[in-house]
């Protein structure tokens, strides 16, 4: 497992179809060691403090692997690191692999998986494909946040550690189809088990029990 690239933005102002907002979904690669932070990687920033950031969305990673299915079933090759708004784009981290409350050091850093990624029309804008956030939905390639729990410096290259894995067992793809694709309440009891899943999504499976 490794890290090929480390993606930053601050947040700007986009018009897009007659909708003008905050996004810090543009990034750009950066070079050389870059410091992670408990809230935040170094130089970026996100327009939606509500939805987006802090302590369980720290840092969002994506697999360097999608962006093969997206060329194809998109028939596009302009795709550059960060397309999918991700600050580590990763080699070795699938969804169906990797589960919420796996701890993974990546150069000095160690981070705690929280939760899959779930897309908005924001996402939609940036691709230059309306209805595109359902595509990627059903994909159930989400990619996944996570928290820092130990601050450092990360750099392309670097080698990615899986240091211990949650004893609940629930991948970040079966975390993101109970709740938004399957919607299966067994499923949904077993997710809550997960002691690192994010407030939000606790409160969402609850709230699908309910």
């Amino acid at each position: 497992m490794k890290l090929l690239s480390v993606n930053a933005a601050q947040p700007r102002t986009v018009a897009i179809d007659g909708r003008s907002y905050a996004t810090g979904i543009y990034k750009r690669s950066l070079e050389g060691p870059v410091w992670l932070g408990k809230l935040n990687l170094a130089g970026d920033g996100q327009g939606d403090l509500v939805n987006h950031g802090g302590q369980y969305q720290a840092v969002y990673c994506y697999p360097h692997e999608h962006y093969v299915y997206w060329r194809e079933r998109l028939g596009r090759d302009d795709f550059a690191p960060g397309q999918f708004g991700e600050n580590l784009t990763t080699l070795g981290l699938l969804e169906d692999e990797v589960c919420v409350g796996d701890k993974l050091r990546i150069g000095a850093a160690l981070i705690q998986v929280t939760q899959p990624r779930v897309p908005c029309y924001k996402l939609a804008d940036k691709m230059g494909i309306h209805g595109f956030g359902k595509t990627f939905l059903q994909a159930n390639l989400s990619g996944f946040y996570a928290q820092v729990l130990e601050e450092g410096q990360v750099a392309v290259g670097d080698p990615i550690e899986s240091v211990s894995r949650d004893p609940v067992g629930m991948t970040v793809a079966e975390v993101n189809s109970a709740l938004l694709l399957d919607k299966n309440p067994a499923a949904a009891e077993r997710a809550l088990r997960l002691s690192a899943l994010s407030p939000d999504w606790r409160g969402r499976f609850e709230k699908l029990l309910d």
